[in-house]
């Protein structure tokens, strides 16, 4: 036995060169690869005789060698090795190619368990490299075989066979869901689930299995939010006496706020109401109004004699927020200050002057907000923008600005109802899911590339008109082993197609100082296409453009298609999102329907979670999340539902997890806390 915890390397059959692909995967120790689950798994338990064999099922057959393998060198590259072998119903012919190793290992007589796919030529049943071996081995034939995901250098065999000495060297493992839970969940135990997860009997005891796992997994991660919430929630913060005040702002808009600004708006003035510490995330669609009910707080924080700060980003977003609050509050005595790097050193000596004297009520910057050389007065509500730009480290050097400062975090990125207490558990949530009467709806259309000359003959007709369009593509530069259209070349094409116009190029890989250039250029109209990578997603308000293109849209998730078409429609003009779509299969062609139907990001997002799965949704990293080793949070939600009562029960007996009972679960989640979730 060599425990849980040993290093990977020690494992029979692994040693340091094939330690070092698991690392790859993230699997360093015997505790990694052991929760190192199957992407899928395959049934060769049933067994064969090869008369039955039908093309193009993939069976096992239990078989002797009747003539062993010849090699035929068809051409320079290519070694054909065949074999024939036989049942009592008859025979087979194996072929495998470019397998120099085979030659030597099949005697005349020997039985052999294959397990391939049945093709025929000539008329004769043929399996083309077939896994294999001796009959009554039974470790990768004869049984259910886990399939795992792979890397380059690792094969299924290596990690099937890892797997098996890691079960059998863990010996008994340690149960930490307590015993009365799992019954009263009907969970199985820690040790049945292990092996069946891994290697099952049948695929029920998988299932068992498989469900422990994403209970445990849901469970351990809301315990984990839940402590850090509770954290959160005991610090004493500024009490706003007077949160009436806000109404003589409300009145001042020349738009009457829609139900859910206003209901947020009076969850987030009670928390300030509360005198302990806000952490409220504005979760609403773009268009929503969250700027509104921002400028609202802000308000609110500068009229019961406390200073406020917006951290975005960007320089163009911090330049754009300070006009758009300067505005609301024109004639209101409120002294809105922009602090940002690029601002010249006498520029900054004084907004530093402003700041910690108390003569800027408001302070609206990037990150230079958190530097060292700024102090605040008093400094009592934080907005940070689009929330999985700033880091857990961020936030808390803000808030260490003030006195615990209320945070209110604005994010622009609808999540599913069912997934929003999962991912932001650290925060209490408010949805504005109302768009403001009268806003135009983008018109969205799906076009293969045989649409493309009427796309350019549009946007040609669109920007003569002085409107501006982005065209978004998912590559920077072409590459070898990709066809799809790339930033930089797609930018030359379009600047030799439309002469008469300026195009500009936008990626990530560009200097942040080039990049906030070439976007400065487009707000002011100097550019008129903009040819760019998603690092537009999250982006500036540029009310003159109204066309959206995006090359390749297959490639990107509904959610992320979404955010880019938020990018248009932002003035008064009719707005066009346009994706180019190449090829037709059922999720693409799901997808692009999705988009045409829809304009509404809460329901995009389900979709895209039902299409895709968690995997690829967000991107769980972005929001500082531990990525899911097993569960899917569309699939499993009833597993969720049940995980989330489990926690809550949990949380209200014993909120520390301080109890005999709970130390190993409290173990687990804190486990979590300190090296995966960087909540944002």
């Amino acid at each position: 036995m060599i425990g849980i915890s040993k290093d990977i390397q020690y494992l029979k059959g692994i040693g340091e060169k094939r330690a070092e692909l698991f690392r790859k995967k993230g699997i360093k120790t015997v505790e990694d690869l052991l929760y190192y689950f199957p992407r899928s798994h395959e049934d060769r338990s049933q067994m064969k005789e090869i008369a039955d064999c039908v093309e193009g099922e993939t069976v096992c057959v239990s078989v002797t060698v009747f003539s062993p393998v010849k090699d035929a060198r068809v051409r320079r590259n290519l070694l054909v090795s065949t074999m024939i072998v036989s049942d009592s119903t008859g025979a087979l012919n194996v072929v495998w190619y470019n397998n120099r190793y085979v030659k030597g290992q099949f005697m005349t007589g020997d039985e052999y368990i294959l397990y391939g796919k049945i093709t025929k030529s000539r008329g004769k049943k043929e399996m083309i490299n077939p896994v294999f071996e001796k009959k009554g081995t039974s470790r990768f034939t004869g049984k259910i075989v886990p399939l795992y995901p792979l890397t380059e250098g690792l094969t299924q065999k290596i990690v099937q066979s890892a797997m098996e000495f890691a079960i059998k060297e863990a010996g008994s493992l340690e149960e930490y869901i307590p015993d009365e839970i799992r019954k009263q969940y009907h969970i199985a135990e820690i040790n049945y689930a292990m092996k069946n997860i891994h290697f099952p009997e049948d695929f029920d005891s998988y299932n068992i299995a498989r469900e422990r796992f994403v209970f445990e997994e849901l469970l351990i991660l809301q315990l984990a939010l839940s402590s850090r919430k509770d954290e959160n929630t005991i610090k004493d913060s500024v009490k706003f006496d007077d949160i009436l005040c806000v109404r003589d702002f409300v009145k001042t808009l020349p738009f009457p706020l829609t139900g859910a600004q206003k209901r947020t708006l009076n969850e987030i003035l009670s928390d300030c109401k509360s005198g302990k510490m806000m952490n409220r995330l504005v979760q609403g669609d773009v268009g929503s109004g969250k700027t509104a009910v921002a400028a609202a707080a802000i308000y609110t924080a500068v009229k019961n004699g406390h200073q406020a700060a917006m951290m975005v980003p960007t320089e163009i977003l911090a330049l754009q927020h300070a006009q758009t609050l300067t505005e609301f509050f024109a004639g209101m005595n409120i002294n809105v200050v922009m602090l940002t790097g690029s601002m010249k050193a006498k520029e900054k000596r004084l907004a530093y002057d402003m700041i910690s004297t108390g003569a800027a009520d408001v302070v609206v910057g990037t990150h230079a907000i958190i530097q060292d050389t700024v102090g605040f007065s008093d400094l009592a509500l934080v907005v940070a923008d689009e929330q999985h730009r700033f880091g857990v480290e961020q936030r808390a050097k803000l808030a260490a600005k003030g006195n615990n400062p209320h945070m209110l975090i604005m994010s622009a990125t609808p999540i599913p109802r069912t997934l929003a207490l999962i991912l932001y558990g650290d925060l209490d949530i408010s949805v504005i899911d109302e768009l403001p009467p009268g806003r135009k709806s983008v018109k969205t259309y799906a076009v293969g590339e045989s649409m493309r000359k009427r796309v350019f003959a549009f946007l040609e007709k669109n920007v003569s008109n002085g409107m501006q369009a982005y065209v978004v593509c998912p590559l920077v530069a072409e590459t070898e082993k990709s066809d799809l259209q790339n930033a930089e070349m797609l930018a030359e094409k379009l600047q030799s197609i439309f002469t008469s116009f300026n195009i500009g190029l936008m990626h990530g890989k560009m200097k942040p100082k080039l990049k906030e250039a070439v976007m400065d250029e487009f707000v002011r109209g100097a550019i008129q296409i903009l040819v760019s990578t998603t690092v537009i997603e999250v982006g500036v308000n540029v009310p003159n453009a109204n066309i959206m293109i995006v090359e390749n849209a297959e490639r990107f998730g509904l959610s992320q298609l979404h955010q880019l078409r938020g990018r248009v429609g932002r003035g008064g003009e009719q707005a066009y999102c346009i994706l180019i779509a190449h090829g037709n299969n059922e999720v693409t062609k799901k997808r692009m329907e999705t988009m045409c139907i829809s304009n509404d990001g809460f329901y995009i997002s389900e979709q895209d979670l039902q299409i895709r799965g968690p995997g690829d949704f967000f991107g769980t990293r972005q929001h500082g999340l531990p990525e899911m080793k097993i569960a899917n949070m569309f699939e499993d939600r009833d597993i969720l539902a049940v995980s989330q009562m489990a926690a809550k029960e949990i949380m209200e007996e014993d909120p520390k997890m301080e109890s005999d009972k709970y130390k190993k679960l409290r173990k687990r989640a804190d486990r979590i806390i300190n090296s995966d979730i960087v909540m944002n």
